[in-house]
């Protein structure tokens, strides 16, 4: 006996990632070498001294029982250290962190935290496509916010009609960005602040890629900027800054009244995350941090690897200022869908195509730079071969 999906599930967005996947696995099969630059999963093992203090944790008949509601002081105590060793933001344990079964998860649950059905969400576009998701389930409506190189792909809020704008009861930032790789800078987040106190709006920023900025520039928070805790959030993870994507731990901080609402909504979903995992997670989060560093630096010499590859086959392409990904313009002649599917089907690489992430994806693909530099290489040289650049003389 088949029973149907409620309405609400018909309603959900497709998962985009899990079409990608089945294309790769598809080519897999077939005994096709795939490389695949497609998707956004940490290649890298959580760092040696994160596990050990979860194999001491996992030992521990405390956590053998459901964990406190709301997550465990010491972890929120650490979330606020960090914080401050990181960002120079203080922040009250009590009231203005909540502690999250992966950001993901916070940023899906928010719109079901804050909304009612017809309300007004600000989504960047592209973006994440899981912000759609949590529209969706709320019942909300999306206005998007053009993502364009001309404004380094970063929303215009004068290009945001005042009544949208007026209507908005939420919006979703991220920088570094996804899958663009734009940071954000002091002035764009003050006059964010600006935005959203003259509209009563209310800012989630998606902080995932955090500890990932190149070229000697860290990524800036968005409650460095005054008055950003009257408005808005931030969502952090644990997924990228220590490859800790399985373990599913992020946080949520800022105003109080919105982290009340996350922890009221999780009052009724969870008990809380496993208390060894909350325990290696402030192992990660106190501990000394160069593991951070040596990540970030493997990721920027991927970055070099990768773009100085791709423009030696005429690939005329910017490098990203943070996070793990490049954004591409794709051949003229060829839709974002087009151009992965030849890459796929030719050259045994995978790329997301740009549309997945929205319409103003569309004339670009998204690499990840989650593989070895060789094999990095070995993908510009297997684009290259298809002939679709022409080759730039660099001293003409």
């Amino acid at each position: 006996m088949n029973f149907e999906q409620s309405t609400l599930l018909k309603q959900l967005p497709d998962q985009f990632f899990a079409a990608l996947v089945q294309k790769a696995a598809k080519k897999i099969n077939e005994g096709v070498d795939v490389i695949n630059l497609g998707q956004g999963n940490p290649d890298q093992p959580t760092p040696q001294h994160i596990v050990e203090a979860m194999e001491e944790a996992v030992r521990k008949p405390v956590h053998h029982k459901y964990s406190s509601f709301r997550g465990s002081q010491a972890l929120k105590e650490a979330v606020c250290e960090f914080y401050s060793r990181e960002y120079g933001v203080t922040l009250d344990p009590d009231t203005e962190v909540a502690i999250l079964f992966g950001g993901k998860g916070g940023l899906v649950e928010l719109p079901l935290c804050l909304l009612n059905p017809g309300d007004t969400v600000l989504v960047p576009d592209p973006g994440y496509p899981d912000y759609m998701s949590g529209v969706a389930l709320a019942k909300a409506e999306m206005e998007m916010m053009p993502l364009t190189a001309e404004n380094n792909f970063l929303p215009d809020y004068g290009r945001i009609p005042s009544q949208k704008m007026k209507d908005a009861k939420l919006m979703y930032l991220n920088y570094p960005n996804n899958p663009t790789g734009a940071a954000a800078t002091a002035p764009f987040f003050e006059e964010t602040v600006k935005a959203a106190k003259d509209n009563s709006i209310c800012v989630v920023h998606d902080f995932a890629y955090g500890a990932i900025g190149f070229d000697h520039k860290k990524p800036i928070s968005f409650l460095q900027t005054k008055g950003a805790k009257d408005i808005g959030i931030e969502i952090y993870t644990l997924s990228k800054t220590y490859n800790m994507a399985g373990w599913r731990v992020g946080f949520a901080v800022g105003n109080a009244s919105v982290i009340e609402a996350i922890n009221l909504y999780q009052d009724h979903m969870y008990v809380s995350l496993f208390g060894a995992v909350q325990e290696a997670a402030v192992t990660a989060l106190l501990s000394e941090q160069s593991c951070v560093d040596q990540l970030v630096e493997l990721y920027e010499k991927r970055r070099n690897v990768w773009v100085k590859a791709v423009r030696e086959i005429g690939w005329d392409v910017e490098s990203p200022a943070g996070s793990f990904f490049v954004w591409h313009p794709v051949p003229k002649g060829y839709t974002s869908v087009e151009f992965s599917d030849l890459l796929l089907e030719k050259a045994g690489v995978v790329v997301a195509p740009g549309e997945g992430f929205g319409a103003y994806g569309q004339g670009y693909v998204r690499v990840g730079l989650l593989t070895s530099e060789q094999r990095l290489r070995e993908a510009a040289e297997r684009i290259g071969e298809l002939g679709l650049f022409r080759k730039i003389n660099h001293f003409s």
